[in-house]
């Protein structure tokens, strides 16, 4: 008796359709696949191989040391234990490297604007952002490639800034038409000012951009030194060149990001058979000695302070020399990399999903996919290069922006897993369903599981192929298209006052786009 109740009470909570569909249109009671997800389960280095490829490193460190020292750095490097071998190397003692990362910030809260978009980076959660600094656009009209312009950027920025997957935002291309290096920087900066308010991120062609820079920022943050305390911008920096030696003016705008409290993401970008050996276990041995050089320059001048260990790993055709971001080489590499600095318990940062395709095609997903996930998987804490990158980093595209931040929702769908408790073991629903209708069609556990654990793509087509025809037989390029228009004609965002504006553009040469 109690069962036929029960499939009577199942039947009449199959009725309500309206309710249903009006349930489903809205925001989802409990996302599927929010950012943030925790990632680390791909681990293609051994417990062996890790300290390996570490113990080497540190012996590059030790025995090689880093050249090129400039001299301010030389004399805090040797405060704190480095020595010189007499030939302009500095040399790194194992316990100096090993005090440098016991030291380092674990974790650290990467603020937005928008306090309700600032994330916290370190530890095992992921999330996927921009990087880049592409020359050239693919027009949404033509379909081919042109140089970008500054008014890219600020349609790059507005862009980027509805979508949930984009978790931090760096200019992804670089304004050709501003041929000034201080402009350049200026308006950057202000392009991502304007049109968002999520984490930024920003790179500085010289240090003395930085203070003007910060001034600008603390216009918008509120008021003089009001940026400082709650900086919303990182730097983007490579202090390091490959193999094994410092960059002066990098190494200066080091200085001066510290000096106004800006969080950094300092990168070392080797490539395999160029810069850095091609056995991927060498790379990664020279790649990791490179980023801890980093950290000591980091430790020497200020303990403790909020810096990604950025170890991008970079990969070129070696039958031509050029670069292939799109390459199971990548993706290996990459997730090696996050592997090394979660080893070592470091907030860390690789590059995937820098496709070689141009053009918005079956190479362009396959390398997306796979160098993504395989970022992800490994537990990348921020995974940079993610969104928008095509051509090997030389192209920028309107449409991969709104594709990648759907593959990026079914990423961190897979990377939640499968959450097993006694509701979601459903015994009672297969009871029901074998001795009722046969089927778990419109039964509420299938309902409670529809609008919980599953990820509904826009502009995936998973029509049958009659309804994709007589819809215009659009291909997902076609499909993203009509989107990031769409977006770009609807989403007119001015995050600056008017007052912030004025008092910007009082100071700064603001070019309009």
């Amino acid at each position: 008796m109690d069962r036929e109740a029960n499939l009577a009470r199942q039947r009449v909570k199959r009725g309500g359709r309206q309710e249903r569909l009006a349930q489903r249109a809205a925001k989802p009671i409990v996302d599927p696949c929010p950012p943030g997800q925790t990632g680390g389960d791909y681990k293609p280095l051994s417990d062996t191989d890790l300290r390996r490829i570490y113990d080497t490193a540190l012996d590059l460190l030790e025995k090689l040391g880093i050249g090129e020292v400039p001299d301010r750095l030389c004399k805090d490097l040797m405060a704190i234990g480095a020595t010189s071998n007499g030939n302009g190397r500095v040399l790194f003692p194992r316990a100096l490297v090993e005090e440098a990362i016991d030291k380092a910030a674990k974790t650290f809260v990467l603020h937005g604007r928008d306090p309700d978009r600032s994330i916290e980076v370190g530890g095992d959660k992921v999330y996927f952002g921009t990087g880049g600094a592409a020359v050239q656009t693919l027009d949404m009209d033509s379909g081919l490639y042109r140089p970008s312009t500054l008014a890219d950027l600020h349609d790059f920025t507005r862009l980027q800034d509805t979508l949930a997957n984009v978790s931090w935002y760096t200019r992804c291309c670089v304004a050709t038409d501003v041929p000034d290096i201080y402009d350049l920087d200026v308006n950057t900066v202000y392009a991502l000012l304007k049109n968002t308010t999520k984490p930024t991120a920003t790179s500085f062609t010289v240090a003395e951009h930085v203070t003007p820079i910060v001034d600008m920022l603390d216009i918008a943050a509120g008021g003089p030194g009001a940026f400082a305390k709650r900086p919303f911008m990182k730097a983007h920096i490579s202090p390091m060149i490959s193999p094994m030696r410092y960059g002066e003016d990098a190494v200066d705008v080091v200085y001066e990001c510290i000096r106004h409290n800006i969080p950094m993401s300092c990168i070392t970008a080797a490539q395999a058979g160029a810069t850095a050996p091609a056995t991927l276990a060498g790379f990664l041995a020279q790649s990791l000695a490179e980023t801890l050089g980093a950290l000591l320059m980091v430790h020497a001048i200020q303990p403790g302070y909020p810096m990604v260990f950025s170890n991008w790993p970079l990969v070129i055709d070696l039958r031509t020399g050029a670069f292939s971001g799109g390459s199971g080489e990548t993706a290996v590499l990459n997730a090696a990399s996050a592997q090394l600095s979660n080893w070592l318990g470091l907030p860390s940062g690789v590059a995937c999903s820098m496709t070689d395709a141009k053009a918005i095609d079956a190479q362009y997903g396959m390398e997306k996919g796979i160098t993504s996930m395989s970022a992800a998987l490994a537990g990348g804490n921020l995974i940079y290069e993610s969104s928008g990158m095509t051509a090997s980093l030389l192209g920028a595209s309107f449409e991969a922006f709104v594709l990648d931040d759907e593959m990026h929702s079914n990423t961190y769908r897979a990377l939640r897993g499968i959450e097993v408790t006694d509701e979601n073991l459903g015994f009672d629903a297969i009871c029901d369903a074998v001795l009722g209708e046969g089927h778990f069609l419109g039964g509420q556990h299938t309902y409670a599981a529809m609008e919980r654990d599953y990820f509904y793509p826009t502009l995936a087509d998973r029509d049958e192929p009659r309804t994709w025809a007589q819809n215009g037989a659009l291909d997902a390029w076609g499909r993203a298209r009509a989107r990031a228009q769409e977006i770009l004609r609807d989403h007119q965002p001015s995050y600056l006052t008017p007052e912030q504006d004025a008092a910007i553009r009082a100071s700064f040469t603001i070019l309009v786009p």
